[in-house]
């Protein structure tokens, strides 16, 4: 054998030893890769039949009595669509909500909120001021909006329905609250019997007289977020 057809054998085994090197690490990779989708597969399997398995909240778990919204742990914002570019988020600074709670029968249980318009928050405080005056909530003759509850179902099971009355410049309407109620338990300082919800709900601002300016979404979201304490 030639010099040179002992190079050519020799290069040619390199190349089929390199290419079967390549393929062993790519099948190495791909097992790898398909061991850890069935890993994380496995764990997201485990991570649902927990939550599964974990109880819901139940209202029934809360002692009978009159349970008020906590200052500190305590949020009611509302979302639009502006021209299709972005969805504002604002908020109340200062509301009150109360929840009569009927511990042995939750459906006669009963919420009722008063917000304090002028408390509105934009984050920008000309708009604050805009929102405030009389071609939005003219705050100056109708300083509140106020909810009150009229029906509540399945409260019982960790999620339900709150429905009722809303009022915003002497309009009011009926307004249906998908709510969860997050934890039945006690405060970790004061030990007061407490618990927490988070509910949304969508309604149109032209159907309270705020509906100024079409180029701006008329459905608004409203979300939801409070923590309850037992009054003395």
């Amino acid at each position: 054998m030639t010099k040179i057809s002992k190079k050519l054998l020799i290069g040619s085994v390199a190349t089929v030893a390199l290419g079967l090197s390549a393929c062993s690490a790519a099948s190495n990779a791909a097992s790898d890769a398909a061991s850890a989708t069935k890993t994380a597969a496995a764990d997201t399997v485990s991570a649902v039949k927990d939550v599964a398995l974990k109880p819901a909240a139940n209202i029934g778990d809360a002692p009978s009595g009159v349970y008020k919204s906590e200052a500190g742990h305590a949020y009611i914002a509302m979302s639009y669509n502006h021209q299709g570019y972005a969805k504002p988020i604002l908020r109340w600074g200062a509301f009150d909500a109360t929840v009569n709670v009927d511990s042995e029968n939750p459906e006669n249980s009963s919420l009722s909120v008063e917000i304090d318009v002028a408390s509105i928050d934009s984050g920008v405080d000309v708009f604050d001021d805009h929102l405030r005056a009389e071609q939005f909530f003219n705050v100056a003759e109708y300083p509140t909006i106020s909810f009150s509850s009229t029906d509540m179902k399945q409260l019982v099971q960790g999620r339900g329905q709150v429905t009722g009355e809303l009022t915003i410049k002497d309009v009011t309407k009926p307004v249906t609250l998908d709510v969860t109620l997050n934890k039945v338990g006690q405060h970790f300082r004061s030990k007061k019997d407490m618990f927490g919800i988070s509910a949304t709900t969508m309604i149109r601002r032209d159907d309270f007289g705020v509906g100024l300016y079409d180029v701006v979404g008329q459905e608004v979201e409203i979300q939801i977020e409070v923590e309850f304490v037992k009054a003395e």
